[in-house]
């Protein structure tokens, strides 16, 4: 019997994790640039970078770790698919709308709401599995 592998949250944990880079790269090229070692040295451009980057690794441990279970237990692919590029296009969106601007975006908002949509729906897709028995 071959080992099952979540290759669908291989890819999207991977995609993530790219974009994590680039949230990371802008955070350092802003301190070096600002000369800021800790903290954001009351420079509102650095802060929201730093926001966004600590927004990203807040949210998606537990979203990567659930999609890759959800695959393990054998969730229909159509449904990996939608959450896996669904939570990443709502990364994009947050981290675009807040590194843009502190207050109120449609691409925070939007990528906020995609976020806790789909955080919701493979919650709902877990304890669905575990009820039906997996």
């Amino acid at each position: 019997m071959e080992p099952l592998i979540p290759s669908i949250a291989l890819l999207f944990a991977s995609l993530h994790v790219l974009l994590f880079v680039v949230l990371s790269l802008r955070v350092i090229l802003w301190r070096k640039r600002m000369r800021v070692g800790l903290g954001s040295g009351k420079d509102e451009v650095l802060s929201r970078r730093v926001r966004v980057h600590a927004n990203f690794a807040e949210y998606m441990p537990l979203a990567l770790l659930l999609l890759a279970l959800l695959e393990l237990v054998g969730t229909r692919p159509v449904w990996l698919w939608s959450c896996g590029a669904l939570l990443l296009a709502g990364r994009v969106l947050h981290a675009w709308g807040l590194g843009r601007s502190a207050g109120v975006s449609a691409g925070r908002f939007i990528g906020t709401l995609l976020t806790l949509i789909v955080l919701l729906w493979m919650a709902g897709l877990g304890v669905g599995r575990f009820a039906a028995g997996l």
